[in-house]
């Protein structure tokens, strides 16, 4: 949206001001009246910058452009814009600019290779870009206008083969170049459709409609100041167990607050007690043990190393209904392993403070959830099997593709029977993870407020990109650490972020790296040492920690992966 200009008081003092009025009636006295020209304040130059007005004043190639209600940065509208073959989606303003003046180009943008730039300036052409994310990222760089321009072409694009970019709120901000501004907004409308999400022991979500005119939302939580947002969304934390708490919304910006919306009660969730659901580690292993005999050490539940903190039975089997799963323990083929035994295994690692999951998928996993009564019947049928064996939650490793959508739902529904100790990880395919519009990454966002950690698998893979746009082949520390940079930069927390790798050179087909190659992976992103030729601009000292296939295949190597990963990540800072 347009933002009003930033007027500065001005620094005359006393004396200046005098001597101006004394000139003043000088120019009076000598028979002429002459008014003194006030400094003009910097005005945002951008016409429709909030796109409010749908695309009027912008042009976007090929028909690329259009505009939506959602994600909006600000207001009710923001532009959508779909790269195809060749075209890159460039949608384009010319503005009106004072010669030799400089001017602050500067937009909100959502999506992976999104470009803001300003060409035609008579100097220097000028351009910035993001990786992406799933939440708006605000570009800026500024350029300054030649001695004889009187107009610059302003953009944004994306990229080739890319999924569809948002951008909101663009600014160019300098001198008035003859063209003027959009009005400044009015207070904006008060919002609507408030409404309650997910509610967890501790927290509750609250979304809305977007308000006309607002950059902005507080929240309040029984009458009080809770929570300050950009967007049409927020979760409110740090809430009692059982409790009914009120909310509103009012929509913000420059010139005011809105009133309040209509008032929503959410109640927290109750306190179930830790039971059978241990907390996950700050820092955690993560192991998968096979349920079938492949040529790896055969193992009981009981046989897996303490350094493992979550255990992912791999692997559940689909069903002749669409979605549901089921559990066969394979008690043939694991030396006559007995369903007591393996549930009092369970029991044992729980007590001892380690989290025992049911994997679905793997790569011969045909489960398929593309509807709402297949995401019935996933919930339903894993919830059943975390009944009947005690399981603590489910990993998500399917490797033919999921739909977001729907397994979004169905993990949900999952999560609203058993509780904010549900344990839920992932497994995803490199490819699965190198933008934030892959179904996997998707999912992952949708479902940020009760996922655990996505354990991607560096492994069986090809060349990727990094957070860099650089090309990295699998084998090296720069693999690990410049892909699990998208993550940490594409909305994922720290907390959900690991790193997946075989035990030993015979748990996969390629991508085996040292397990001091993992440390050294894990000590780069989260203390900025160890690296290779790529170092992340910051470091995640929460990064949660390392996963490996399988826990049968590192003992087949002695432990050694478990031995040298396990306390390493469970030292990290």
């Amino acid at each position: 949206m347009p933002r009003t200009a930033d007027v500065r008081p001005g620094r005359h003092r006393r004396r200046f001001t005098t001597l101006l009025a004394a000139v003043a009636a000088a120019v009076c006295a000598a028979g002429g009246t002459q008014a003194v020209a006030a400094p003009q304040a910097d005005v945002n130059v951008a016409k429709n910058a909030g796109y409010e007005s749908g695309l009027s004043n912008w042009t976007c190639s090929n028909g690329s452009g259009t505009t939506v209600t959602s994600p909006v940065h600000g207001g009710t509208s923001a532009l959508k814009a779909t790269p195809a073959g060749s075209d890159n989606a460039k949608c384009t303003q010319t503005v009106a600019v004072k010669p030799g003046a400089t001017y602050r180009l500067s937009a909100y943008v959502q999506g992976a290779y999104v470009y803001l730039g300003a060409s035609g300036t008579g100097t220097t052409d000028v351009s910035t870009w993001t990786t992406g994310g799933s939440s708006w990222q605000q570009l800026q760089t500024s350029f300054t206008a030649g001695p004889n321009t009187t107009s610059v072409t302003v953009y944004t694009h994306g990229w080739y083969g890319q999924a569809p970019y948002f951008a909101d709120d663009i600014s160019v901000f300098g001198p008035d170049g003859g063209g003027g501004t959009d009005p400044v907004p009015g207070i904006p409308a008060t919002p609507t459709g408030l409404s309650v999400g997910t509610v967890t022991q501790s927290s509750v979500a609250l979304s809305w409609n977007a308000a006309k005119d607002a950059t902005g939302y507080t929240v309040y939580r029984d009458g009080a100041k809770a929570q300050t947002v950009s967007g049409t969304s927020a979760t409110i934390t740090g809430l009692s167990p059982a409790t009914a708490y009120r909310f509103q919304v009012a929509a913000t910006n420059a010139t005011g607050e809105s009133a309040k919306s209509a008032e929503v009660t959410g109640t927290t969730a109750p306190d179930g007690g830790s039971g059978g659901n241990p907390a996950v580690p700050k820092h955690a292993v993560t192991g998968y043990w096979q349920n079938f005999n492949n040529g790896a050490a055969v193992q009981k539940i009981s046989d897996v190393p303490s350094q493992y903190d979550i255990i992912a039975v791999s692997f559940a089997d689909a069903t002749s209904t669409p979605g549901a799963v089921t559990f066969n323990l394979d008690t043939a083929g694991l030396n006559g392993y007995t369903v007591d035994q393996f549930k009092a295994d369970i029991k044992a690692k729980q007590a001892a403070g380690k989290s025992v999951i049911i994997s679905v998928g793997g790569e011969k996993g045909t489960v398929s959830v593309n509807d709402a009564a297949s995401a019935a019947n996933f919930a339903n049928s894993v919830y059943a099997l975390m009944q009947q064996y005690g399981f603590n939650g489910v990993d998500i490793d399917l490797e033919n593709g999921l739909n977001p959508t729907y397994m979004s739902q169905a993990l949900r529904s999952l999560s609203q029977k058993a509780g904010s100790g549900l344990v839920i990880t992932m497994a995803p395919q490199t490819i699965d993870m190198q933008s934030t519009s892959g179904s996997y990454f998707k999912t992952a966002l949708n479902i940020k407020d009760i996922l655990t950690v996505v354990n991607m698998q560096y492994y069986n893979s090809g060349s990727m990109l990094g957070c860099d746009g650089k090309v990295y082949s699998q084998g090296s520390v720069d693999f690990l650490t410049a892909l699990a940079c998208i993550q940490l930069e594409g909305g994922l927390d720290p907390s959900q972020v690991g790193i997946g790798v075989p035990a030993s050179t015979r748990g996969a087909g390629s991508g085996y790296v040292a397990p001091s190659v993992v440390n050294a992976a894990l000590d780069c992103l989260t203390k900025g040492t160890g690296c290779g030729t790529f170092k992340p601009a910051k470091t995640y000292p929460a990064l949660r920690g390392a996963m490996t296939w399988s826990t049968n295949w590192d003992a087949t190597s002695g432990n050694a992966w478990s031995n040298t990963v396990g306390p390493h990540v469970h030292a990290l800072p």
